[in-house]
């Protein structure tokens, strides 16, 4: 019987151990998308307890304890930290299976070396550890990120943002982890959403662009792309319910969207062609900086309307959603691309029987302007454990290279989430060890070697010309 997560956790053969412990593991990181609130890096937020890091927002725990039957009350209500924290330890012990329970292990170890599991009767010993951990100043969130080795840093920010703390950071030569802003302009796509109008009126105030009409909201839009430019922005993010193209005239999406300003409802069909007509463009606009281009489809979210007039949205009650199309993404991508356009792209989907087709999506698309032009991102949230990661990149060697793979992210709210960068390359290592061992690749461990620290670490880095 092997020990529970020891240093060679998940790692299955001599191959597989070498990769890691030689190549993969030193390898800084580039965390190019996630969630993490750019203000509590710049003032170096410390943490009293180990609930506000662990479940302060968190809301992959917050679906399990529920899924425990835990009150709503120890959830994400007023009840105490401690209370929080050992409805989650009790949660935690029956998530066999479950990467959160991995993730949470490698988080104990790592940040508060604690190498025990967590179960509900030693709860108290453990919280009082960590916090008693979390109050040395060598725990804030700027030392959390230096002791993880992490390089760069991608937040989450939309259009109408002031980004006056990644400023901030970035002027502060006390530290030199680069934290850069990445474009998600939802709110500015989600023609639907009842609150749209008013949107534009902020949209309209900080770019300082009348909105009256379609050609003026590209307009606004590229004012403020100018700006994130400015800041540092390599990166775009798209949230997608599902792939979506379908093309009109321009004057059909400029009586589309008069419509809407007028306070008039849209039919779905409308709808899709005004988004269609906003991602063909700002995904020419991309091209131009030199952007990267993410989409994320494959979602249905907020299912669960009572918690979600209770909570809000990212609480915990999305879904895989399987309207997903790979003719309607190719025709997208051929869209830009037909008048040499198309931006590097990464395609992420929620939905894991779209690995396949994703795989042969992207092979429709590269060239010679860059290694791995079009992309598919990294096994994404209900898929990042063990199974679905191997199977995302399994999938991606069966039809592309995987060689060329730009690897992990957090897609995270959590400081100490960066353990999963660890949990994706002892994953990695094991799949390509895997394939030496079964005489499937030759044993060429410098070249491997070389692999593995490209798919952790160089591949991004040259992608994204950070």
């Amino acid at each position: 019987m092997k020990p529970f997560m020891d240093k060679d956790f998940l790692l299955s053969n001599e191959t597989a151990k070498t990769l890691y412990h030689d190549y993969a593991a030193k390898m800084p990181i580039i965390d190019y998308h996630c969630h993490i609130n750019p203000q509590e890096i710049a003032e170096d937020r410390s943490f009293d307890t180990i609930t506000q890091v662990w479940l302060g927002g968190d809301h992959y725990k917050w679906r399990q304890m529920r899924s425990n039957g835990i009150d709503e009350k120890y959830v994400t209500g007023d009840s105490t930290d401690f209370e929080k924290f050992e409805k989650w330890a009790q949660t935690l012990q029956k998530a066999i299976g479950n990467p959160l329970y991995h993730w949470s292990h490698l988080e104990l170890q790592k940040y508060f070396d604690y190498h025990k599991p967590l179960k509900a009767d030693n709860a108290k010993e453990v919280f009082d550890l960590c916090n008693e951990k979390l109050h040395d100043k060598d725990m804030s969130v700027r030392n959390i990120i230096k002791k993880s080795n992490v390089e760069v840093i991608c937040t989450t920010d939309d259009p109408i943002d002031s980004l006056e703390w990644h400023k901030k950071i970035a002027e502060d030569s006390s530290f030199d982890v680069k934290v850069f802003p990445a474009w998600r302009p939802d709110k500015a796509m989600n023609i639907e959403k009842p609150d749209y109008l008013d949107y534009l009126a902020k949209l309209e105030n900080v770019s300082g662009v009348k909105i009256s009409n379609f050609e003026s909201l590209k307009e606004a839009l590229k004012v403020r792309l100018a700006f994130f430019n400015s800041m540092g922005c390599k990166v775009s993010d798209h949230a997608l319910n599902y792939v979506m193209y379908k093309p009109a005239t321009e004057a059909e999406i400029e009586e589309i969207f008069a419509k809407r300003l007028a306070g008039g409802s849209l039919t779905e069909l409308e709808e899709l062609q005004f988004k269609t007509a906003f991602m063909v463009f700002v995904g020419k606009e991309y091209n131009k900086l030199g952007w990267v281009m993410q989409l994320h489809y494959g979602t249905k979210r907020d299912n669960n309307v009572f918690r979600f007039n209770q909570l809000g949205p990212d609480t915990g009650f999305d879904c895989i959603n399987t309207e997903s199309s790979s003719a309607e993404m190719a025709n997208f991508l051929n869209a830009l691309n037909s008048t040499d356009e198309l931006p590097k792209t990464i395609i992420y989907s929620l939905n894991p029987t779209d690995n396949a087709a994703i795989g042969t999506v992207i092979g429709c698309f590269q060239d010679s302007t860059c290694v791995g032009k079009v992309q598919q991102g990294s096994a994404w949230w209900f898929n990042d454990h063990k199974v679905g990661m191997t199977e995302q990149m399994t999938s991606l060697a069966n039809l592309g290279l995987l060689a060329n793979f730009n690897g992990m992210l957090t897609d995270s709210r959590s400081f100490l989430s960066y353990t999963r960068h660890e949990y994706f390359r002892r994953i990695l290592c094991d799949l390509i060890g895997t394939w030496v061992e079964n005489g499937e690749y030759p044993n060429d461990i410098e070249f491997l070697g070389q692999m593995v620290q490209d798919i952790s670490y160089y591949n991004t880095k040259r992608y994204f010309g950070f």
